[in-house]
């Protein structure tokens, strides 16, 4: 504890690896989503003294529009500057976080290219931001992607046999990745590139009886989706549920008809 007070552990596990301006990144990305959502359920509760929608000449620029022009300044600026230190780097992490946040934010209207914000379509920018927050976190707690792969391996032996050998590695990992996405399992495709585990548990078990492989490979087979369902019943939709809970409680109810539009 004293450690952690005095720095010691801060400086060790983010500053001295160079991770502060992902730090930073992580950081203003939560801040931004946290004040962009307490801006939009304060628009949408009409309180009086809030701002309202930026509308110039009745067309309303959504919050996306700004993020993306964080983005760029932030993008560019980190092109343009020769040897950026670590105090400009994070600097300049940190405005793209905000603006990445104001993207992510509104990712199901860029996703259908129209307001879905409220309606039950709008979740899937919330599931966009927990996401990138997780994986940002994981890489800040020390995991990295690419599992079993450890690249200076190959560093230390850079040759044939062992470039094929991590190759081989590394194209089975991304292939259950891809098998586990398919089977409608996002979370455990995501977080399986830093665990194994999850990819070969989310590649061999049944597929989420919605999912692109539950179409393609239960087509023929009614007792196994049969069973793709049952287990989507018993255990999904109660997790499904809790999560929904937490979303909603966080950054407001998605409750409007899909058919709404902002006006």
């Amino acid at each position: 504890m004293v450690t952690l007070a005095q720095g010691g552990w801060f400086r060790q596990e983010i500053v001295d690896p160079g991770l502060l301006p992902l730090f930073v990144f992580l950081c203003s990305f939560i801040a931004g989503f946290g004040a962009i959502r307490f801006s939009v359920r304060m628009i949408r509760a009409e309180v009086r003294w809030w701002p309202r929608n930026v509308k110039p000449g009745g067309l309303h620029i959504h919050h996306v529009v700004f993020g993306m022009v964080f983005m760029l300044i932030s993008g560019v600026s980190m092109i343009l500057v020769t040897d950026p230190s670590t105090e400009v780097k994070s600097v300049l992490a940190g405005v793209f976080g905000v603006g990445a946040a104001l993207v992510l934010d509104e990712f199901a209207l860029i996703l259908h290219l129209r307001d879905v914000y409220w309606t039950e379509a709008g979740r899937t920018s919330v599931d966009a931001v927990f996401v990138a927050v997780a994986l940002c976190g994981l890489v800040l707690l020390g995991f990295r992607p690419i599992g079993v792969i450890d690249w200076s391996d190959y560093q230390s032996d850079p040759s044939v046999g062992n470039g094929i050998l991590l190759s081989v590695f590394l194209l089975l990992e991304l292939g259950l990745a891809v098998i586990t996405l398919l089977k409608g399992k996002v979370w455990t495709g995501l977080l399986g590139l830093f665990f194994i585990p999850l990819l070969l548990v989310g590649a061999f078990r049944l597929s989420r009886p919605e999912a692109p492989w539950a179409r393609w490979r239960y087509r023929n087979k009614p007792k196994r989706l049969a069973r793709a369902v049952h287990r989507e019943q018993r255990w999904r939709h109660p997790v499904i549920s809790a999560k929904i809970k937490f979303q909603e409680f966080l950054s407001g109810r998605h409750d409007l008809p899909d058919q709404w539009h902002d006006r």
